[in-house]
């Protein structure tokens, strides 16, 4: 399948959409979208300090290496459901389980809700006997910022920081002011910037949208762990990730950029019909693996059947 196809598919979703559509019937065409049949035994809830988790393992998977996910969906859609096969993939990528953090979500719940929960959530983790190096991040869209905001505030509170995070499509600026929401506005047919100036003031309500904690692109960023940003080449949130990376590696900070080309916003999300995404699945899993402990010795690269099955 084309990543064409891709966009036709979620443009659906995206039409159906008006000013009457409730945000419940947004959530619930979201998990169809991309929700999947969960394997038996590949997904068991839990409580992490008051937050809805869930661990999710893949065959193989260490439990001694934990990657924390948030999903995205401009802090309104999105869930366990809609990402558990990305998650999944994660899981069978990198050789972990997956701790998937059910934030909670605007406008019922608006700034900082999500972030005091991802606070939460980690430091259950810990709690847990979990040791922070061999612990990972990682995120989408919105939950890829949270992802970033979160490093910051770890790193502020003195906390013990992951071995390293990963990122897809980050939102990293509410203020979406970056270039690329000019330049990449014909190419990309998902988010353009009213839409995502729309989404930001859903969840901020009157918060000032230049705060790190909700745009991590205008904090200080040094002393977080390696990081690794991935973006389709389309999208409008292109500076988003860009920009992050210049302006984290500026301050000492280990960062990979990768930009996908001719790839849309959090493309990963559809591996069954691009090879792209199977490719940045396995990137990421060599990602993780190469910062956990003993990870460089022990880890085997998944074929990409194992990760298209």
């Amino acid at each position: 399948m084309s990543v064409e196809q891709v966009i036709a598919q979620v443009q659906a979703v995206y039409g159906s959409w008006g000013r009457q559509t409730t945000v419940e019937k947004m959530r619930s065409d979201w998990d169809r979208l991309f929700g999947v049949p969960v394997p038996d035994g590949a997904m068991q809830r839990v409580s992490a300090g008051g937050v809805p988790a869930a661990w999710i393992s893949a065959v193989g998977a260490d439990a001694d290496k934990v990657l924390v996910y948030f999903h995205g969906g401009g802090f309104q859609v999105g869930s366990i459901h809609s990402h558990f096969d990305l998650m999944y993939r994660l899981s069978a990528a990198a050789r972990c389980r997956v701790l998937a953090v059910s934030y909670r979500l605007a406008p019922e719940h608006r700034f900082p809700a999500a972030l005091d929960d991802a606070l939460r959530a980690y430091e259950w983790l810990l709690g847990q006997g979990t040791a922070a190096d061999c612990t990972a991040l990682a995120g989408d869209s919105a939950g890829g910022g949270l992802v970033l905001s979160l490093l910051l505030q770890l790193r502020d509170a003195g906390l013990p920081m992951p071995a390293s995070a990963a990122v897809m499509s980050a939102w990293t600026d509410m203020t979406a002011n970056g270039e690329s929401y000019v330049s990449r506005a014909d190419s990309d047919p998902i988010h353009q910037r009213r839409m995502i100036l729309a989404m930001a003031a859903n969840y901020l309500g009157e918060h000032d949208a230049a705060d790190p904690r909700v745009s991590p692109l205008h904090g200080n960023l040094s002393d977080l762990p390696p990081l690794l940003l991935q973006v389709g080449d389309r999208e409008t949130v292109l500076d988003d990730s860009r920009l992050f990376a210049q302006k984290a590696k500026a301050a000492g900070v280990a960062v990979e950029l990768q930009v996908y080309d001719g790839m849309i916003h959090v493309f990963q999300q559809f591996p069954q019909q691009l090879q792209q995404a199977l490719d940045a699945i396995s990137e990421i899993g060599r990602h993780l693996s190469t910062h956990w402990p003993s990870c460089p010795a022990s880890y085997t690269s998944q074929t990409q059947e194992d990760l298209r099955s």
